[in-house]
This record gives structure tokens, sequence and C-alpha cells, in this order.
């Protein structure tokens, strides 16, 4: 049995909740083996984690990294010349944290910090760990794999992108109220919660917490159309933050339709997803990994603005396994509501997609990767 004493850990990466909300949960993990082992976050400066991680109560220094653009404008011109002068800058500074704080070990889970974080490391001795959320590898972990001494991985085939004597399959960390799925009584708190009816189906549309334009848009025309009331359909839809005030006018201006309820943001995703017969959303890492773990039917619909485009990877990791649907992002406007009506009226469909997803869940994924911390120090 391992011992878990206490240690000093190093958790960098960040950018968007896809890499936050793993690294929160191994951070939760080590202190739950061990309330003494002491962690430090290091993440981009100016970026969400620089908030969001405070937030759960642990202390995170900021590097000046920068990512390059792809798109042609001249604010992106001028930070692509600024990012090899940023990285250089951060390398430095990440070797005097790591000096400072001595880790037992650095653990990255992707992002613009972790790369000088964890080659700073790896050049200093300290043992060093990455976590790759998607199914796709991203550049800094792939930059990283010969540097590091394990790479935990939630889909299979991942040898192609890296050392295969390095990988453990590990899954996805994710937050424990939506680890398991809901039971029938969860469900009826759900109905309860949001006020639905449960003779009617009920599509969850979730953008995210900053919202999706492309899921706003198709859920726009679909009320625009006049479909709302016409089905036995009710619907839980998260705008996010970013589109709450124009999708308030767009409700008000359509009368505020029936069957539908608009959110910036939903704090119980365990209700929101119980509820839910069937599931439209981007296929994040994190999102995929829970919406198996609460064996949910799902409509993904990926979208064309990350790198590698990683989020069609996570997807058809599914999609090939019959464990959920996929909505090109070009088409979502066209097909995407009638898709996801189809669905919730196919029980035995919902029941298939269900019964395989729930197959390719991993739950244990914060213990197994920290049990590979455990080894590697």
């Amino acid at each position: 049995m391992t011992e878990y004493r206490p240690i000093r850990a190093i958790i960098s990466g960040g950018g968007t909740g896809g890499h936050i909300f793993p690294a929160v949960s191994i951070a939760n993990k080590l202190r739950e083996l061990n309330p003494e082992t002491e962690i430090l976050f290091v993440g981009a400066s100016g970026k969400m984690e620089m908030e969001k991680v405070p937030a759960e109560g642990y202390r995170i220094v900021g590097l000046p990294m920068a990512g390059m653009q792809r798109q042609l404008s001249l604010k992106n011109i001028i930070n692509d010349i600024q990012v090899p002068f940023k990285v250089i800058g951060s390398v430095f500074k990440a070797r005097k944290i790591v000096k400072e704080f001595r880790p037992d070990i650095a653990i990255g889970v992707g992002g613009y910090a972790s790369a000088p974080l964890l080659w700073a490391a790896s050049g200093m001795d300290i043992p060093c760990l990455i976590q790759e959320q998607n199914g796709f590898a991203g550049m800094t972990n792939k930059i990283l794999a010969k540097r590091v001494g394990k790479i935990c991985v939630a889909y299979e085939g991942m040898e192609k992108f890296f050392p295969a004597d390095k990988i453990v399959m590990s899954g996805n960390p994710i937050r424990a109220a939506v680890s398991v799925p809901p039971t029938p009584e969860l469900r009826e708190e759900a109905l309860k919660h949001f006020g639905l009816d449960s003779g009617k189906k009920h599509i969850f549309v979730v953008g995210g917490s900053l919202g999706s334009g492309t899921l706003n848009n198709a859920m726009r025309k679909w009320i625009s159309d006049g479909r709302p009331g016409g089905e036995d359909i009710e619907v839980i839809w998260q705008c996010g933050r970013y589109y709450k005030e124009g999708t308030d006018r767009f409700m008000a201006d359509a009368g505020n339709p029936a069957g539908v309820q608009h959110f910036d943001f939903i704090s119980r995703m365990d209700l929101a997803f119980a509820a839910a017969d069937v599931v439209i959303s981007r296929s994040g890492a994190s999102t995929v990994s829970e919406i198996c773990a609460m064996g949910k039917a799902a409509v993904f619909v990926p979208s064309p603005n990350v790198a590698e485009d990683h989020q069609t990877h996570n997807a058809m990791a599914l999609v090939r396994r019959n464990a959920a649907m996929i909505v090109k992002d070009a088409d979502a406007a066209g097909t995407l509501m009638d898709t996801a009506i189809g669905l919730a009226h196919d029980q035995d469909k919902i029941k298939t997609l269900e019964r395989n997803a729930l197959g390719m869940a991993l739950r244990d994924a914060a213990q197994i990767i920290c049990d590979e911390v455990y080894k590697l120090i």
C-alpha cells in the first residue's frame, strides 16, 4: 500500500476550464491523501486560472506567457513577435519559482504556463508528470513528453503522440458532483428544481461558462421558427455569461416562449444533467468525461476554434463506439435541434448511447494520477 507522505507539488497549466478543473481535482486529491501536502499553482498571467485557482483556496503565481495566434491581424502579429521573448522570460521566472519552492514533483496539465515550468523543472532534475485531457495531444505536452517521467491520458491510441512506456491510462479528473450516474431521486429533485414537466422530454444545451455562439444561434433559430410549444420538449439552455445580455433581449422579444429556460451559468450541473434526456454540448475534454461518468446521451458540436481540432477527436472517440452523436459546427443552425429532438424521442437509441458512454467512464482518474505522482517521487 502506498504511503502518502506530505509532499511539495507544483501544478502548472490553464488557459481554459478544461485545463483548470483537472488541475484543481488533482490538487484536491493530493490534499485528501495527505492534508500536509503543500501545493503551488503556476499559471499564465492574465488568464482565467489566476482568478479560478485562488477561488478554490490555492496559491498561484503567474508567468508572462502567451501563445501564438493563427488568425492574421495587426494585434496577433504584434502578439506573435512578443511570444519568443515572453517564453524566454517565463523560463527564467519558472527556474526561480522552482528554486524557491523546492518541489518534490512538477505536474503539467497543458496550457501556456506548463511548458516553461516543466521545462525548467525537468532541467533541474525534478520528477515531472503531464496529464493530457484530449484525444489529440496538445503541442505543449508533445514538446514535454521526452522530458517527463509519466504521461497520464484519457483516450486510447495515444502512442502515436507519446512514448508508449510512459503512458498511463487514467482518464480525466472531474468534479465529484458529476462523477456518477444520476439516481431517480436526483432526477426528481432536478425536475422540481427547474420546474419541468415529468411527462415531457428534456434537452440540456450547454456551451460552457462563457457560452457558445454556435449553440446559441441554433437555439435562436429553433425558437424563431416557432418550434417551442409545438413539441413535447422542454429545454434548459446555458447560454453563457458572454451572451447573457443579448439572449435576455432575444427571449423578451420572442415573448419568453414556454418550455425554454435560459441561464448564463448553472451551478448545479448535476441537476441539469439529471433532468436531461439529451445533452447538447461542445466536446471539450472535461465535458466529455463528465457526460461519460453521468451516462448521458449527447449530441456533440465540436468547436472548430481550438488547436489541432481537439474537440472533434474527443467527440469521435465516443461516436466510433456508438456512445454519442455529432453535428458539425457549420451544420448546427440547420440540423442540431432536429437531431437532438429526434434522439429525445428514440428511447432505444438513448439507452444505447447511455450504456456505451457509461462504459467509457474512468472515475478514479485523480487517484490514478496521484499514485503515479508518488511512484515518481
